[in-house]
């Protein structure tokens, strides 16, 4: 699988993730998810490749119905 590279704002990484902003932001916050890098005072972006991670263990988890 080809490496994600770059940063993506919380509607793109919502794409690839499908929670809703409440639960992604729960997520964070209770360390299932990464944190984000704040650029600006309503701007949060996050690395792709930490975003691919995030996808690549939830694919292989068991609560989630992948890996099987």
């Amino acid at each position: 699988m080809t490496e994600m590279q770059g940063l993506l704002r919380q509607k793109q990484v919502l794409k690839l993730i499908p929670v809703s902003a409440a639960a992604w932001w729960r997520g964070i916050q209770e360390g299932r998810y990464p944190q984000g890098y704040k650029l600006g005072p309503k701007t949060t972006v996050w690395k792709a490749s930490d975003i691919q991670a995030v996808i690549d263990r939830l694919g292989a988890s068991p609560e989630t119905g992948g890996g099987r």
